[in-house]
């Protein structure tokens, strides 16, 4: 489930750079008109960044593989999926408010998928005592979804509204999830 969730997640990346066509001009005022695609691509970039990362530790807990996780994981995977075609849109409208409220609404979307797939895998290690007590408290996975719905509907008063809230969830998951290492190291 790794090695295949490691590779939709490569695909993702790669549909997200391709969709950069190479500027028209040949001076760096041409470079300049693509700042917003740029930027939603930085965003969405560092976005799945931080899933691959907190993914890749999430499955490290997993001792058994059953289809009630393989099917949370493709629904994780799915909510994703989309965020390719909602960084295009937010880069090619200059930020517009729809566009940047389905981004908001996609990585709402992802960051409750992940979270069912955690308590998927939660109530996988029930026995797991010291695994459960990280993960329960999940302050970062409490807070993530609100402050994504909040971005979402910012949106329609302000995309820099909802970009600053973008970039607050993104700079608490920044660094890895250590809940995760601990339980690990604990075992």
């Amino acid at each position: 489930m790794e090695a295949f969730s490691d590779g939709v997640l490569a695909i993702i990346i790669t549909i997200m750079v391709l969709e950069f066509k190479v500027p028209e001009g040949h001076d760096w005022h041409a470079l300049i008109q693509l700042g917003p695609k740029i930027i939603s691509y930085i965003f969405s970039f560092v976005y799945v960044g931080i899933y691959w990362n907190n993914h890749h530790h999430l499955l490290h807990m997993v001792r058994t593989m059953n289809g009630r996780l393989m099917w949370l994981n493709l629904l994780l995977l799915f909510c994703l999926s989309l965020v390719p075609f909602t960084t295009a849109w937010m880069g090619e409208s200059y930020f517009a408010a729809t566009p940047t409220a389905l981004y908001g609404i996609i990585l709402l979307l992802a960051a409750l998928s992940y979270w069912l797939l955690q308590c998927a895998i939660i109530s996988q290690h029930a026995g797991d005592s010291s695994f459960v007590m990280a993960i329960g408290k999940d302050w970062k996975g409490k807070l993530s979804p609100l402050l994504y719905l909040i971005a979402a509907l910012t949106a329609y008063v302000s995309p820099w509204i909802s970009g600053f809230f973008f970039v607050l969830v993104a700079v608490i998951w920044f660094m890895p999830d250590k809940r995760i290492e601990h339980a690990l190291r604990g075992r």
